[in-house]
């Protein structure tokens, strides 16, 4: 090809590329650059280490193609159906008890008239606020070989079965309210009252209405708490001893033996329940919808002394117990030397003197929580809005929207491990990454994505659809839209999203574990390092401050939403 022809093909080119985008418009531009930038951030800290995990999977420690010799080697281990029946055995019993035990506390909170209902639910919220790790180390000082309460296991260790069962309910537990609460909370007072006039008992009113309308959303929650329990690490970890699991077998395998293949076929077989789990939860919330209409009327329960009472003592019960775990963290944090010394001081937070990294491990994970919800809440809710109220590329915003419920599917270890095998990569550009605090920050935005995601479409979903037609017909640019009335209307929505990927961010330890350097590294990680070193004091005290700065951010949550709430939420109280 001769210059001549080169430079009438460059014309060409560069009439029909200009033509185009003289015809795309400054509004479409600006969705376009908003929808890429979000696809090509889940493509490659999503798609990318999955796939590259999926690829190490099938080669060996030469990365030479060994095709499915490591999953036949694998599976040839007494060891390996040891840890998956004890990690099903551990979801289906905590899933059971959860479920039961959220279900009627959350019962009790929608459901009853009884007193001091905002106290009982802040408090059955109160594990959320605390890594998983502290429940473990509570557990630790109060049924241990030197616990306070260790003849009530009666002769039974704490450390095993008994002990990951205990932490986990324990952590479990405010998810499940969340699910089960918003289930209960809306129900239609037609259907009350039609038992009432047929004079249908309470007891019978309860099968027939109350449990039957609430069955997606205490299926989602089973299925919620089944996967927290298959992924999670930290409670394990902890108080596990001997009693092997999938999580902690991807972390020996990591840390321990330095086996990459072998922790990517943990990982795949760990990814399993959870997608599962991922794909029905999906098909109950479609099954969910319209259950509750226009024509609806919200049911408000009248009181019933013995109800009430019931409800009453059960919630007290059920909170003395969190109050108990939580105090039992903080006290075993205070004691000097447990239990030779139970003397009250603050030696235990005295980290200069006890770790190498001292303080800058809590440092860390406030910058790590300060970052994450900074650039997740941005980059979360002008990918939720682009993807909800963009008038054009319809294509690539259905796929999009596949592409930001896949997070959710992908448990945090398998995510850290898949971190490792993309981004540890020396022929990876983005090596440069692996390490920094920057990678945390992108590693945990992409964990929590795809609740966050939901979180910010519901609240754009709640908008006229007139809003959105009169400003087309004015001609209103959709950025100004955006800026003007649509982000002050979701304003506790975008809050909600920051003060979620905070809190998160302060207590994850599965997703983190394999990517922090001595620079970077996160309290949850040195609460475990330090817990493995035998410094059980200062472990609950860094959980403790891990705590304490939770209950902060949720604080100045709070107190930010009543700020906010008569400048951009008068419209609702009309």
């Amino acid at each position: 090809m001769n210059i001549t022809q080169i430079n009438k093909l460059k014309n060409m080119l560069n009439k029909t590329v200009g033509s185009y985008f003289n015809k795309i418009s400054h509004e479409q531009l600006i969705l376009f650059i908003s929808l890429a930038i979000v696809t090509f951030f889940l493509l490659l800290f999503v798609v990318g280490p999955l796939w590259e995990m999926l690829r190490s999977s099938v080669l060996n420690s030469d990365d030479d193609f060994v095709g499915l010799a490591n999953f036949t080697e694998y599976f040839s281990s007494n060891a390996v159906w040891y840890s998956l029946k004890n990690t099903f055995t551990l979801g289906i019993v905590v899933m059971l008890v959860v479920g039961s035990l959220a279900f009627f506390y959350a019962y009790a909170l929608t459901r009853s008239c009884m007193p001091a209902k905002g106290v009982f639910r802040v408090l059955g919220m109160a594990p959320i606020l605390a890594p998983s790790l502290l429940p473990a180390i509570s557990l630790i000082y109060l049924f241990g070989k030197q616990g306070v309460a260790t003849e009530i296991l009666l002769g039974n260790s704490i450390y095993g079965f008994i002990g990951i069962t205990l932490g986990l309910i324990f952590w479990t537990f405010p998810h499940a309210l969340m699910i089960l609460s918003t289930s209960l909370r809306t129900s239609d007072a037609r259907l009350y009252e039609s038992a009432k006039a047929l004079k249908i008992s309470s007891f019978k009113t309860f099968f027939v209405i109350t449990l039957p309308a609430a069955k997606y959303g205490l299926i989602s929650t089973l299925i919620v708490i089944f996967t927290l329990v298959v992924c999670d690490f930290g409670v394990a970890k902890v108080i596990g001893g001997s009693y092997n699991v999938l999580a902690t077998d991807i972390f020996k395998q990591v840390v321990g033996q330095q086996n990459f293949s072998m922790a990517a076929v943990t990982s795949l077989l760990l990814l399993l329940p959870a997608l599962f789990a991922f794909i029905v939860d999906r098909w109950v919330q479609k099954k969910q919808q319209n259950l509750f209409d226009s024509r609806s009327v919200p049911y408000h329960p009248a009181p019933q002394p013995l109800r009430d009472g019931l409800c009453f003592v059960y919630c007290l019960l059920i909170s003395t117990v969190i109050l108990v775990v939580l105090g039992m963290a903080i006290y075993g944090s205070l004691v000097t030397f447990w239990p030779w010394n139970k003397a009250l001081s603050f030696n235990n937070y005295n980290f200069a003197e006890i770790s190498t990294y001292g303080w800058s491990p809590f440092w860390n994970s406030i910058q790590l929580a300060s970052w994450t919800a900074l650039l997740g809440t941005v980059l979360i809710f002008i990918g939720a809005y682009s993807i909800e109220k963009g008038r054009s590329f319809i294509r690539l915003r259905r796929f999009l929207q596949m592409l930001s419920v896949l997070p959710m599917a992908v448990p945090g270890m398998v995510l850290g491990l898949g971190y490792i095998f993309f981004f540890n990569d020396v022929n990876n550009p983005l090596n440069v990454l692996y390490g920094s605090m920057l990678l945390l920050v992108l590693n945990t935005i992409v964990h929590y994505y795809t609740v966050a995601h939901m979180t910010a479409v519901a609240a754009l979903k709640q908008l006229p659809v007139e809003l959105e037609a009169s400003a087309a017909s004015i001609k209103l640019p959709q950025y100004k839209l955006f800026w003007k009335v649509t982000l002050p209307v979701c304003l506790p929505a975008v809050f909600d999203i920051a003060a979620y990927l905070f809190i998160n961010a302060l207590t994850t330890t599965s997703a983190v574990v394999f990517l922090y350097s001595t620079d970077t590294i996160p309290a949850s990680v040195s609460v475990l390092n330090m817990d493995d070193a035998g410094q059980t004091g200062s472990a609950a005290a860094m959980a403790v401050m891990i705590m304490l700065a939770a209950m902060l951010a949720k604080l100045m949550h709070l107190l930010l939403d009543k700020l906010f709430d008569n400048s951009t939420q008068a419209w609702r109280k009309r």
